[in-house]
């Protein structure tokens, strides 16, 4: 019986089975349409984790191999794996959280000294007209009045004015006459900068001795800096809020939030970029007992007012107008909270979100109504605030869509139609009842600003796509390529120049105007002479 036992040979079925479940799940877990395609992805991943891990116990415990084979098959297996390991880490994760890959003999090109009170070469240059002071533009909404672009970018592609490393970050930029600030990991900390936009020529650098970095989150700061008049305020991945001199950087106080707000530093780092209302300068400290927002005078440094009492997540602090009355509107962990801009007191609070990081900002679509949108399969509700007899403010929801999820892409609104990212794909929305008109284009997880008509998206892999977005099409007019790899940092545009950058690279385009506009760009822009 024996014999006959050891002339059979390996039982192969075992493992086609695990290969035919564990790929009927994979199917079944992409074409579910009811998750996000994260929540997709690390179902997936799960999926064959286990199979892989069962088709090893198969294999060393019940294939019926020879005993030589199934150890010879299970070494070269791990040697395989371990050289993988030596030739190959793990960089971040795409916005679908897929591991990325990348050579350990990748080097890092270092970065430029900075260069106090330098500049570009003397001479007469020309500087854009239009400041972008802040995240996500002037008034924080990544929408702007102009200026015409031009359609065709065949026959006038945009150009490059300088391209160059940058310090590790997923900050965006702010750009105040020719200065552009950005904040950045460099090898002596985490550094708030100034570079010269016509020529990349780094001006300043003011940096912290501290330093955040996890696999999943990346390095460096994530918050974008905020200017008002002549200084600088910027918010750092682990909590510590500067002003700075705009001239030279020099720091003119320093304080830090979680220790003003006795709270502790997010999972993904204090990603809420500073927002500049009357005199103050208000963060998401995420602190409990009236500490989660907090204000300070910029003029001092002074603690103004705080309020709330809920945990931080990682969307910017937003002033808007509602119901007649000013507020700032604040993402936190489970709620959004309105709060009084002179005073920090909640003013009204809404259920939201399952415990997932928060990011896209608010989009007010009306004198009193405000939408509001997350991705990990939550989806974009449409708020009505509404005074109630006692003085206080009411939200209540007008509809819920689960066709507009925004992970951390913000999204635009035009003539009454919502445009953004649904989890990676450019859709949109009829704000007067959340239906969805279309769906198409994979983009990722990338940035974009509304330009008038014109939707300008920076693509999750480094293309710089035109589009002319109706509630009929999505008409995508041009692609010009910037970076190669993960863009998630989001973009400014200054006139007819727009700044990009990476977590590694950052670059200067130009882009073409329309004759008219050209013209107009022209006659509003000032000379100056470089120092």
């Amino acid at each position: 019986m024996s014999e006959s036992r050891s002339r059979k040979g390996p039982r192969w079925w075992p493992a086609g089975l695990i290969l035919v479940l564990t790929g009927g799940t994979t199917f079944w877990l992409q074409a579910h349409t009811g998750g996000s395609f994260q929540v997709r992805n690390l179902r997936t991943l799960a999926a064959w984790i286990v199979a892989f891990v069962l088709l090893l116990v198969w294999w060393l415990a019940a294939s019926r191999a020879p005993w030589r084979v199934r150890l010879g098959v299970a070494t070269v297996l791990a040697g395989l794996m371990g050289l993988t390991a030596a030739l190959f880490r793990i960089r971040g994760v795409s916005g679908d959280l897929v591991p990325i890959l990348e050579p350990r003999w990748k080097q890092v090109v270092a970065l430029s000294p900075a260069a106090q009170g330098g500049g570009p070469a003397p001479g007469t240059l020309a500087a854009p007209a239009l400041d972008f002071p802040q995240f996500l533009g002037p008034e924080r909404t990544a929408m702007l009045d102009g200026p015409a672009l031009k359609r065709d970018w065949r026959a006038s592609p945009p150009r490059v004015l300088w391209r160059q490393p940058i310090g590790a970050a997923w900050s965006g930029w702010a750009i105040v006459g020719t200065r552009a600030f950005t904040q950045e990991q460099r090898p002596q900390g985490e550094s708030s900068t100034c570079y010269d936009i016509l020529t990349g020529r780094l001006l300043w650098s003011h940096s912290e001795p501290v330093h955040y970095h996890t696999t999943l989150a990346g390095e460096g700061p994530r918050c974008t800096p905020t200017v008002v008049s002549n200084r600088v305020f910027t918010l750092g991945a682990t909590g510590i809020l500067n002003c700075l001199d705009l001239a030279t950087g020099r720091r003119l106080w320093s304080c830090s939030i979680v220790e003003d707000a006795k709270s502790r530093m997010p999972e993904w780092g204090f990603s809420g970029s500073p927002l500049a209302v009357d005199g103050l300068i208000v963060a998401s400290a995420g602190g409990s007992h009236d500490r989660s927002l907090l204000a300070y005078r910029q003029d001092t440094g002074q603690l103004a007012w705080s309020g709330g009492s809920q945990p931080a997540n990682y969307g910017s602090p937003f002033l808007a107008s509602l119901a007649g009355r000013p507020q700032v509107l604040a993402f936190n962990s489970r709620k959004i909270t309105s709060h009084d801009p002179a005073t920090g007191r909640v003013l009204w609070e809404y259920p939201w979100g399952i415990g997932q990081p928060q990011v896209a900002a608010p989009v007010v679509v009306g004198a009193n109504r405000v939408l509001f949108s997350s991705g990990y399969g939550v989806g974009s509700e449409l708020l009505e605030i509404q005074p109630a007899a006692d003085g206080s403010l009411t939200a209540s929801r007008l509809w819920q869509s689960r066709k507009m999820k925004a992970k951390f892409a913000n999204l635009v609104q035009r003539q009454g139609f919502l445009y953004g990212l649904d989890d990676g794909v450019l859709a949109c929305l009829d704000l007067k009842d959340g239906s969805q008109r279309w769906e198409k284009g994979r983009y990722g997880h990338g940035q974009g600003l509304l330009v008038r008509d014109l939707f300008l998206l920076m693509a999750e892999n480094g293309e710089l796509v035109l589009l002319q977005p109706t509630p009929q099409s999505p008409n995508e007019l041009a692609r010009f390529r910037v970076f190669h790899g993960k863009t998630w940092n989001p973009i400014a545009l200054s006139g007819d120049l727009l700044l990009a950058r990476t977590d590694q690279e950052a670059a200067c385009l130009r882009l073409p105007l329309e004759p008219e506009a050209n013209r107009l760009t022209a006659a509003s822009k000032r000379l100056i002479t470089s120092p």
